[in-house]
């Protein structure tokens, strides 16, 4: 009997994991519904931002690294966040230094007041909303247009069910837009959310060398990579939580430059008007 059990304990797992995945064309539609930039995403929150840039040798070893702290609040409309430097590599910014910074914002919303009350800004802000909505919504169509996309299995992510997804380039594939003529140069594998049809972790690698400037200024070398994290905040919103990239690059077609980035995304709080002309003091 005890075998029995064995066998049958062993011959119920591979039928759990092999449970029918979503129907890929309603799934699909599911996620492009929720498909958002990272600005729309975050533009009802504040956050801290850490960023890490390091410079490495032809062997992969450190040469030298940089680290910045940001405070960031939520841009004016049709205007860019504001990223308040707080520390950089490991010291908090002197009162001064932060004092200066803020005047500075004070001034470009004081700017942005006047020009509002003109009239201009306004319609400025809704045509820069407009024209960003319609370039995103055709990128994310050259995202169905080049790929070919496969869901390949489930697995468990952070405690949540995700559907895993390659993306491969088409051949001949057509693209509309400047993204996704570069869409061509990378595959991807992309986790989602099975019950919130959210992005929870993507992960990007070019498969040959891209050129950027015509080639003069920079080449992105194939095996670049980027990987791509959101965690659900307060139960209610997918946000990111970090991102990490490693490139391999010749600059003006005569340097080589091998660097690594990480920004990581922290601290996440509902924005109101009273945080939005309020700063916080790091410790000194």
């Amino acid at each position: 009997m005890r075998s029995g059990l064995i066998v049958l304990l062993l011959l119920a797992t591979p039928v759990a994991q092999d449970a029918a995945l979503p129907d890929y064309e309603t799934f699909a539609a599911q996620v492009r519904t929720r498909l958002a930039t990272d600005e729309e995403r975050q533009s009802g929150f504040m956050f801290t931002e850490r960023r890490i840039e390091q410079k490495l040798d032809a062997a992969g070893r450190l040469k030298g690294e940089g680290v910045k702290v940001f405070e960031v609040y939520p841009g004016l409309p049709g205007e860019q966040r504001y990223r308040r430097l707080i520390e950089q590599n490991g010291k908090p910014l002197p009162t001064d230094e932060l004092a200066k910074q803020d005047r500075e914002r004070h001034k470009d919303v004081e700017t942005y007041t006047r020009q509002l009350a003109s009239g201009a800004q306004s319609q400025k802000a809704k045509r820069e909303l407009e024209k960003e909505r319609q370039k995103y919504a055709a990128a994310v169509d050259d995202i169905f247009r080049v790929y070919d996309i496969r869901m390949v299995r489930r697995e468990s992510l952070e405690g949540h069910d995700t559907v895993l997804a390659t993306l491969t380039p088409r051949d001949g594939a057509r693209p509309q837009t400047d993204d996704g003529k570069i869409m061509r140069h990378f595959k991807a594998r992309a986790w989602i959310s099975e019950s919130d049809y959210e992005l929870v972790r993507v992960e990007i690698e070019a498969i040959d060398d891209l050129s950027f400037g015509l080639g003069l200024l920079a080449r992105v070398h194939k095996g670049t990579i980027a990987t791509y994290q959101r965690r659900k905040v307060d139960n209610e919103a997918w946000l990111p939580m970090k991102v990490t990239w490693t490139a391999s690059a010749r600059v003006l077609l005569v340097r080589r430059l091998r660097v690594r980035g990480v920004s990581e995304f922290s601290n996440y709080r509902k924005f109101t008007v009273d945080t939005s002309t309020t700063y916080t003091q790091p410790p000194q």
